[in-house]
């Protein structure tokens, strides 16, 4: 039993890789996307390594006679069995050990990463994780082009708010994307990036507070979009008094992008 249940957890969880990985884009959910050749790898190494397991032999199911020397009659014989029926602590000498009833529950996990991968990390995580620190611009700023409005990521339009001496995103129009997570204070809410250094584990938030005054009730949690809109007036454009935060004019969905879990500009298929 304990064969069986090893073969199936390492042959399920193999072809859950392999599904996420050759079928579908489903594993740019949990991995960056240099991940993948190594997923790929890891799910044909365990779905081989249940087959092999599911073949191999168990090891102990015969068991060695001793003749004792080659003699002894029926007393040696007698002594034979006694052996046999001690040798095991006292049982008829076979294994009675099994597996345990709760290392089933193994096997849901791996199930479900075969027929219902886990859903992405999104509005929950991101109300519940701190924001990710921008790191200090060291360099100077180049000048922003004319385009209108300017697209940026999160983490550029938060440098230029809080680091850019020239205040050169002042009454610029600018075009953020990313997914809505709720504000609790309930004024306004949040445009969210989660940016994957490798894994969904080392996960960080970047967010920008968007306040929608054209809008009575703020969009749902996790959906995407493109905001158009300008710097929320607040503190010393260029110092870190400065909230990284947009009056927005325009809010229009946007399917989620390939690449949702970095702060890159959207690319979108097509």
């Amino acid at each position: 039993m304990r064969r069986l249940l090893q073969s199936l957890l390492l042959k399920l969880t193999g072809l859950g890789l392999l599904r996420i990985t050759l079928f579908s884009d489903t594993y740019l959910r949990y991995v960056k996307p240099g991940l993948r050749p190594v997923l790929i790898a890891s799910g044909v190494v365990l779905l081989l390594l249940g087959v092999v397991a599911a073949f191999s032999r168990t090891g102990n199911g015969g068991h060695a006679h001793d003749d004792h020397g080659g003699h002894g009659g029926d007393d040696g014989h007698e002594a034979h069995e006694a052996h046999a029926h001690e040798g095991h602590g006292g049982h008829d000498g076979h294994d009675h050990s099994g597996t345990p009833k709760i290392a089933w529950l193994l096997v849901l996990p791996a199930l479900s990463l075969l027929l219902f991968a886990p859903p992405a990390l999104g509005a929950y995580t991101a109300a519940r994780s701190g924001a990710k620190p921008v790191a200090v611009q060291k360099k100077g700023f180049e000048p922003l082009p004319a385009t209108s409005p300017l697209p940026l990521t999160l983490t550029d339009f938060t440098k230029r708010v809080q680091q850019d001496r020239s205040r050169a995103i002042q009454g610029r129009t600018v075009r953020l994307t990313g997914f809505v997570t709720p504000d609790a204070t309930g004024d306004g809410w949040y445009l969210t990036r989660i940016i994957f250094s490798c894994c969904a584990a080392d996960s960080q938030t970047v967010k920008i507070h968007v306040y929608d005054s054209g809008s009575a009730e703020p969009p749902a949690a996790n959906t995407w979009l493109a905001v158009t809109g300008t710097w929320h007036r607040a503190g010393t454009l260029g110092t870190t008094s400065a909230p990284a935060a947009l009056d927005a004019r325009l809010t229009t969905p946007i399917a989620q992008p390939i690449n949702a879990f970095t702060d890159d500009l959207p690319i979108t298929p097509g």
